[in-house]
């Protein structure tokens, strides 16, 4: 999976990563590529299922929609 990532200078220094894509999913870092590391982890941490995912009604439908 390929996302789009935002880099943005911090005014204190280092780099603020922002993914547009997944609401909420920011990192930082001292350099880019310690943003560019630390993001890639939080969208890890992100798009990791939780327990709670996978209770669904009896009467649920799962499947799958090509974008």
């Amino acid at each position: 999976m390929n996302l789009k990532v935002v880099l943005e200078p911090s005014a204190d220094g280092g780099y603020t990563a922002i993914v547009p894509a997944l609401p909420g999913c920011i990192s930082e870092g001292n350099t880019r590529e310690e943003a560019l590391a630390n993001v890639r982890e939080a969208i890890l941490l992100y798009l990791e299922p939780v327990e709670d995912d996978s209770t669904l009604d009896e009467n649920a439908e799962v499947v799958e929609v090509a974008v």
